[in-house]
């Protein structure tokens, strides 16, 4: 719902109580400090959001073993944390540990391994590796497709991150073809007011300019 404050509040709450009846390596602590660090990114604050997350991920090393998915999850969420903060070589480094992670537990149409591969390609993009970028976002795409319904909100996800890699590239023709593509997903599967649509919208409009 957006209400951070609240949620910080009841995520310090569930915590403090774990603090108290469990031992400090609990796996149920890392899911509270994973929640608290979701929060602050949430609300911007990354040097917050940054140190919980590390604390969740000490917990899991020392609690789970090596290939659990929640290891996976942490490191995930450190590399959000690191592309919100633009520190680009760090953000790859922590969701090419996920991916690796994922690719040892899951099997290889599972949708987190899509999740991995689409942030991979968002750092790549971001640092203008623009080729590495292309193929990591093909990859999302290409599990998507096996594993998700035709119409499911996340499908429309790689199609436009590839048409904003195919923009950056100046291929204008592809990427139209790509943000139609995402538009027509999401308008099966969102309100049609909803803001991630307007977005999808007025890439297809900029492209069109261009």
């Amino acid at each position: 719902m957006g209400n951070y404050p609240k949620a910080l509040l009841s995520h310090e709450k569930a915590l403090e109580i774990q603090q108290q009846s469990l031992p400090p390596t609990h796996p149920d602590l890392a899911y509270s400090y994973n929640n608290i660090g979701l929060v602050h990114d949430s609300m911007g604050d990354y040097t917050k959001a940054l140190s919980y997350h590390k604390k969740a991920l000490e917990i899991r090393q020392e609690s789970l073993p090596p290939s659990h998915p929640d290891l996976a999850s942490s490191y995930n969420n450190i590399g959000n944390v690191h592309r919100n903060m633009s520190n680009y070589p760090a953000a790859l480094l922590s969701h090419e540990k996920a991916l690796e992670i994922r690719q040892l537990s899951f099997p290889s149409n599972h949708p987190d391994l899509a999740s991995s591969y689409n942030n991979i390609g968002e750092v790549h993009n971001n640092m203008r590796n623009y080729s590495k970028a292309l193929s990591y976002f093909e990859k999302a795409l290409e599990i998507q497709q096996q594993s998700l319904p035709s119409s499911h909100p996340d499908v429309a996800y790689p199609y436009n991150n590839i048409g904003l890699v195919h923009e950056n590239m100046g291929n204008y023709l592809e990427a139209r073809t790509f943000y139609e593509h995402a538009i027509q997903i999401g308008e099966q599967s969102l309100p049609l007011d909803h803001p991630t649509l307007q977005k999808r919208r007025n890439n297809l409009e900029r492209v069109k300019n261009k």
